[in-house]
């Protein structure tokens, strides 16, 4: 008696499927390159065109130089190098627009409180101390509601990149009264950048990460801004990544 033969299912969809996902793989990463910084981009196509020499113009191997690594990061210049240390500072800002969006995006730029600047530097933020959305009590460093859950929230979020140094300047505008015989423009930047660093720490950011607290006086006015104008009344936190993008 003849066996009874099964109807054969051949393997043709698998490879269909397998090409499918290469296919979706491969559109990805060009997605994904196309997103990147140049450097990035540089540092890619070195690798593919030689995959055994070094992946940046400094480096001996394919292993980065950590020598010139510290040296290009000291001097705020991001080259591929400190390509993730830059793409590290993009998503910070990008988490903090969207953690202050009703301070960035909801209210005209005259009356932001925060303002947020990438620059070879690293990334810059601004908060302003404004006359109808106060930072602080009028002629003092003490915080309002308003201000404390600014910089706790900057705190937050500052904290989560713990390889970034932190430099807190305070700023005031000309033309202030002296508060006491003894106190004025220059005191008052001060003790604001201080009170400043004080609710970053009680807030997760690490001492150790802050290498800078000053006051200013009214020196040094916003760019395009005139001397006297409210919006030079601010405390400025700038993150700069590390010698070397060593973490703590």
């Amino acid at each position: 008696m003849a066996k009874k033969r099964h109807p054969h299912h051949g393997g043709a969809w698998k490879v269909a499927y397998a090409d499918f996902v290469t296919a979706m793989m491969a559109l990805f990463l060009v997605l994904w390159l196309t997103s990147q910084d140049e450097k990035i981009k540089e540092a890619v196509e070195r690798a593919f065109k030689n995959p055994f020499s070094s992946v940046t113009k400094e480096s001996v191997g394919i292993i980065p130089n950590k020598d010139s690594q510290a040296l290009r990061s000291t001097g705020g210049n991001f080259d591929s190098a400190s390509a993730i240390e830059l793409t590290m500072l993009r998503r910070l800002n990008d988490d903090l627009l969207k953690s202050l969006k009703t301070e960035t995006d909801s209210e005209e730029k005259d009356q932001r409180s925060v303002q947020l600047d990438l620059s070879p530097e690293g990334l810059r933020i601004s908060i302003f101390d404004r006359s109808k959305k106060p930072i602080f009590e009028r002629q003092s460093s003490s915080f309002t509601s308003y201000g404390a859950w600014v910089f706790s929230t900057l705190a937050w979020e500052i904290s989560r990149h713990a390889n970034f140094v932190v430099e807190l300047e305070g700023h005031t505008e000309q033309g202030n009264a002296q508060i006491r015989e003894d106190y004025g423009n220059w005191e008052i930047s001060s003790d604001r950048a201080n009170a400043a660093r004080r609710k970053l720490e009680e807030n997760g950011v690490k001492g150790a990460q802050i290498r800078k607290v000053a006051g200013f006086g009214d020196t040094s006015p916003m760019p395009g801004a005139e001397p006297a104008d409210q919006i030079n009344r601010r405390v400025t936190v700038l993150l700069k990544v590390k010698a070397g993008g060593k973490n703590s």
